[in-house]
């Protein structure tokens, strides 16, 4: 058995190096550049949305700014909401000198796991304003219900 002198600055500088390399790698899979990294985004529109719960349904609310509303689909499929669409560049401007351009087209899909326990024939879904709110309601058999607790 050999000794091993302990070096506490070498085992923090190193332990500091593989945190780094955690978090580069943790951070690059969230913030994707094409300048830096050549792995096209599949959807480079990822449209922001708000999940709410009630006793009585689930409310989806998804931002689709600038966005037809013939351009939107939406499904239920296998406990799933699937919203498909396309944010489609305007072509009326002839030559355009952009000095800078940094609105997103093309195609999106978001997809958001359901619990089970929904009436997927009373789903409504509106569109308005650039929101997109999507009621999904809840069974009888899935909603909270108050236990009473009884003294003894």
């Amino acid at each position: 058995m050999s000794l091993v002198r302990w070096k506490p600055a070498e085992t923090q500088l190193r332990f500091k190096g593989e945190f780094d390399k955690l978090f580069d790698k943790l951070f690059d899979s969230f913030f994707k550049d094409d300048e830096f990294n050549n792995t096209p985004d599949l959807f480079p529109i990822s449209p922001r949305a708000d999940i709410e719960e009630s006793d009585k349904e689930y409310l989806v609310s998804v931002e689709l700014p600038g966005i037809d509303k013939k351009d939107i689909r939406l499904q239920l499929e296998d406990n799933r909401l699937v919203i498909k669409g396309e944010k489609k560049q305007e072509k009326e401007k002839k030559e355009a000198n952009y000095i800078s351009c940094e609105r997103s087209y093309g195609s999106f899909q978001r997809i958001f796991d359901l619990p089970s326990g929904i009436k997927t024939s009373e789903v409504d879904a509106e569109f308005k304003d650039g929101i997109l709110n999507v009621k999904l309601p809840k069974t009888d058999e899935s909603r909270r219900k108050e236990i009473p607790i009884k003294i003894k």
